[in-house]
């Protein structure tokens, strides 16, 4: 299983530096594609149509975001994963990261994010919202800085937390009125 790890990751990683535009776009997914999906979930707080669901739909995406990476906390206080530049596994082609590297936090808040979406039914958002994911996680073992099993691994921590958001938070709760008729 590490070796199939290990050459799908210098698989991903081995298509840098051999396209300017490509490595561009894979530096800016890395670096900014987090904010950038947190921005076009916080923006949507104002939309009109359905208002009540879809605001309960966006603190439950921010309650699985935190979840998420609070979770990746717990797993990095038993797995210390080296990064795979500092096994000579891939090139890196950013600047190095100083914590260890599984599992992969842009893969666990982005999925988180869409999976919140797609559980409650919000299709085309959560679909966009998965490509972007799909993406950001790409980008972090392009760039050199994740193995294809931490995304994997960030991926899966950030559904399990969408999942357990929407077991405990549930729609139209006394909680849910509060907070989503505050704003």
């Amino acid at each position: 299983m590490r070796h199939l790890d290990i050459v799908l990751t210098q698989a991903l990683n081995g298509m840098a530096m051999s396209s300017a535009s490509v490595d561009d776009l894979m530096i800016w997914s890395s670096a900014f594609g987090v904010p950038v999906l947190v921005a076009a979930v916080a923006g949507q707080w104002w939309r009109r149509a359905d208002r009540l669901h879809h605001r309960h739909v966006l603190v439950s995406s921010g309650l699985a975001f935190c979840a998420g990476l609070a979770f990746n906390q717990l797993i990095l206080l038993f797995v210390h994963r080296l990064r795979p530049y500092d096994a000579n596994v891939t090139h890196l082609i950013i600047e190095r990261s100083a914590d260890f590297s599984f599992p992969s936090d842009h893969a666990t808040a982005t999925f988180a994010i869409a999976a919140v979406f797609l559980l409650h039914g919000v299709r085309k958002a959560g679909t966009a919202f998965l490509l972007a994911a799909i993406l950001i996680a790409a980008s972090r073992v392009y760039v050199g800085i994740h193995y294809v099993s931490d995304v994997l691994g960030g991926a899966l921590t950030g559904v399990m937390a969408a999942v357990a958001v929407k077991l405990v938070y549930r729609e139209n709760s006394r909680l849910d009125r509060f907070v989503t008729g505050i704003f």
